[in-house]
């Protein structure tokens, strides 16, 4: 239990912003309020254990002061007073980490045969659940409901995160999913790109079967309009897509055709194809080394979704029970069978998640701008909130300490999306979005599911709450 009291000192010992530049959201709908915990104009949160989204160790006994949705002051207990009046929340034994920024993220869910549900009412609150307090879709299936669903959040209607809209996929011919518009050519590639700025949204992502023609037309716009461009590429490979000034990958190694023997332009490989090259790779030999090179220099972002990729590997964690329960029962049934299935197969893609955690790690040694993502695709078993969670521990298993994967979750992603002056890490004049845990995560990383407290400008939202709210709608809504 969290100890609460109210604050008697009479002076901080760091400056705290006025009221004016707050961020918090004074108006909050009654469907919103439901989850609130904390709604407090000054919150001291002590003798906390401080894991601040730099990449730095843990930093002990804590305090952090917030003051009208934004940080007013962080140091040790011992240096920073109690502002007189503020709700004090003793966090003895307790973490608190930045609000987790997320760049893979989407608004639908498999519902099997290539048909996606929209999940407008269940995904934004597990996101807000699982500490994403911002995120960035990875191309849209209904645009305009991504849109109004940003909207109702941002005006307080509908709990969720800050959401950053990408468009609709960028795609040319081939792809069997309905939702999915086939380009006709570069001209229609940027009338797609100037269209949908028009409407709003503030990036793109180009798919499998887009041509390098296309590809260019469309960043070209898209720059143009002081938007960003990433892909989950196929027909254009990691090389090409860098020179074509692609601003982010997504996928880390696994959508990369860049190793496919004689491969034709513009034409997508085979998956069997696409898999054998990457099971053969040497991630230490001079290819990889070069591509890793080539995308630093070229100033690419790659983003890491493990969870995507984990679900389809045989040997891995089943979803833990919080995500079934979340499922509606056709969602979780399809999901356990498939899961089931996947428990028989051969250990090649045991092999190749491997090779992409360590590609990753690798890139980012390199000096790379790594960020995280879910992808709550696959055949469902990605359920938001949850794999959040399980996003950061399979950056940890990939070679990243618990601070480093935290900080790819946090700031690194926060960095891309250019806001970084806002949020990303706990420091003072940021934004009051923070993340209280009950235990250790720099420790025992697993830690990092045990949520107890989200603050989004300042006001906290409660965890399991929020979860509790939406079990069985997942696949539904």
């Amino acid at each position: 239990m969290l100890e609460i009291y109210r604050g008697t000192a009479v002076l901080l010992t760091v400056l705290l912003l006025p009221s004016s530049v707050g961020a918090r959201q004074a108006v909050l709908s009654p469907a919103v309020r439901e989850f609130v915990q904390i709604d407090e104009r000054v919150v001291a949160l002590t003798h906390v254990r401080l894991i601040d989204g730099t990449g730095r160790p843990a930093q002990a006994d804590q305090t952090v002061i917030i003051r009208d949705g934004v940080i007013g002051a962080v140091g040790s207990a011992g240096s920073v007073a109690v502002p007189e009046g503020a709700l004090v929340l003793d966090l003895t034994g307790k973490s608190v980490i930045p609000g987790l920024v997320m760049l893979h993220e989407h608004f639908f869910y498999p519902a099997g045969q290539s048909a996606y549900n929209q999940q407008e009412f269940s995904f934004p609150r597990l996101y807000l659940a699982g500490g994403a307090t911002t995120v960035r879709t990875g191309g849209s299936r209904d645009p305009y409901g991504d849109l109004n669903l940003k909207r109702a959040i941002d005006a307080g209607r509908v709990p969720g995160p800050t959401i950053y809209v990408t468009g609709p996929y960028l795609n040319g011919p081939g792809l069997p999913i309905l939702f999915v518009n086939a380009l006709e050519g570069p001209a229609d590639a940027r009338r797609m790109v100037a269209y949908w700025s028009d409407e709003g949204v503030s990036s793109f992502k180009a798919y499998m079967h887009i041509s390098r023609e296309e590809l260019g037309a469309a960043i070209d716009e898209a720059h143009a309009r002081g938007h960003k461009v990433t892909g989950h590429l196929c027909s254009v490979t990691y090389r090409e897509a860098a020179d074509l000034g692609i601003d982010n990958l997504e996928h880390g190694l696994f959508a990369s055709t860049d190793f496919v023997a004689a491969k034709e332009p513009d034409v997508c490989p085979s998956g069997a194809e696409r898999g054998n090259a990457l099971f053969q790779l040497d991630l230490h030999g001079p290819a990889a080394q070069d591509l890793i090179s080539h995308l630093v220099d070229r100033g690419v972002a790659l983003t890491s979704t493990l969870p995507v990729f984990e679900i389809s590997t045989a040997g891995r964690p089943r979803a833990p029970d919080g995500a079934l329960n979340a499922m509606s029962p056709d969602a979780r049934d399809r999901y356990l069978r498939t899961w089931s299935r996947i428990q028989e197969q051969d250990s090649t893609r045991a092999v190749l998640l491997r090779k992409g955690m360590e590609f990753e790690r690798l890139f980012a040694e390199a000096g790379g701008l790594l960020v995280a993502g879910i992808d709550p695709t696959g055949y469902g078993g990605v359920v938001p909130g949850y794999a959040n969670h399980r996003e950061v521990e399979l950056l940890v298993e990939a070679g990243f300490t618990p601070e480093e994967a935290i900080m790819v979750s946090t700031y690194n992603g926060a960095v891309y999306l250019g806001i970084d002056d806002r949020v990303g890490t706990v420091a003072v004049g940021k934004v009051a979005d923070l993340v209280v845990i009950d235990g250790d995560p720099s420790a025992r990383i697993e830690d990092i599911r045990r949520m107890e407290i989200v603050f989004k400008g300042g006001i906290g939202y409660d965890s399991k709450r929020l979860f509790d709210s939406v079990r069985g709608t997942v696949g539904v809504r």
